[in-house]
Parts: structure tokens; C-alpha cells; sequence
């Protein structure tokens, strides 16, 4: 009977996606798009600003084929795809924002709007992903 229980606590404890495929980014993340221009990157523990902003540059260039740039389109909050985690949704459409696009002179996830080159936030990816060849 404890078995039963830890199996089924451990299965409910796993993220959900809501129908949606998760890319893994290269530092691990889960990126989830959600229509069009627009995904979500899902905070894992320990990473930042940087971490988030690494991963939706990866998802960007490498799924959406994009090579401009990555804007805030909801700051760091409930994510929408995986009940009980946080999230930041971000666009390559700088139309879809809801005021307009300015260029950040901080790192941060919650200004909406924030907007940084791709080639940028790369960058914040480690070095060592770069050694293995891992970035693409």
C-alpha cells in the first residue's frame, strides 16, 4: 500500500503540460509554445533572469527560426501551462506587446515590454554549453 501511494504522489508531483510539447532548451528549461510568436519558459530552481532569458533565445533561434529579437510579453508569474510553477511568456512580435517594446539596461523577467537581441541573450548561456557544442 505505501508503494501504491508514493507512485501515485510521485505521478501527480510531475509537471503537466497542457497539451503542449515542451522543448528542452539548451540549459535545461522547458519552453512551451503557446500561439504564434509567443512561448513560456518555465523557472527551474536556482535559475535567474539569465537562465530564463538564455532559454527563450534558444527556443527563439532554434524552433522559431527568429534571428531579431525576444520581448516580455508577461513578466515573471503563474506560468500557464504547468499548474504551481512560474513562468515568463515572451514574443519575438513586438506588435503583441501591450505598450511598446523599450531596450532593458537590467536583466529582469517582470518588465513587460523589456526586449533584448537573441544574439544577446545567448550570451547568458554558459560557456561550457558552447565548449560541448551543445548551443546550436
Amino acid at each position: 500500500m505505501r508503494i501504491f501511494a508514493f507512485v501515485t504522489v510521485a505521478a501527480l508531483a510531475l509537471p503537466t503540460f497542457a497539451g503542449a510539447q515542451a522543448y528542452r532548451a539548451v540549459n535545461n528549461l522547458d519552453v512551451i509554445a503557446l500561439n504564434g510568436s509567443r512561448f513560456e519558459v518555465i523557472e527551474a530552481a536556482g535559475d535567474g533572469p539569465r537562465g530564463m532569458w538564455c532559454a527563450a533565445a534558444d527556443y527563439a533561434e532554434t524552433r522559431l527560426r527568429a534571428g531579431g529579437r525576444i520581448y516580455i510579453l508577461k513578466g515573471r508569474g503563474a506560468a500557464n501551462s504547468v499548474a504551481g510553477r512560474k513562468s515568463v511568456v515572451f514574443t519575438t512580435n513586438p506588435d503583441s506587446l501591450p505598450q511598446g517594446p523599450f531596450q532593458s539596461i537590467s536583466i529582469s523577467t517582470s518588465q513587460v515590454g523589456a526586449g533584448l537581441p537573441i544574439n544577446h541573450a545567448l550570451q547568458f548561456c554558459r560557456f561550457e554549453d558552447y565548449e560541448l557544442g551543445i548551443l546550436r
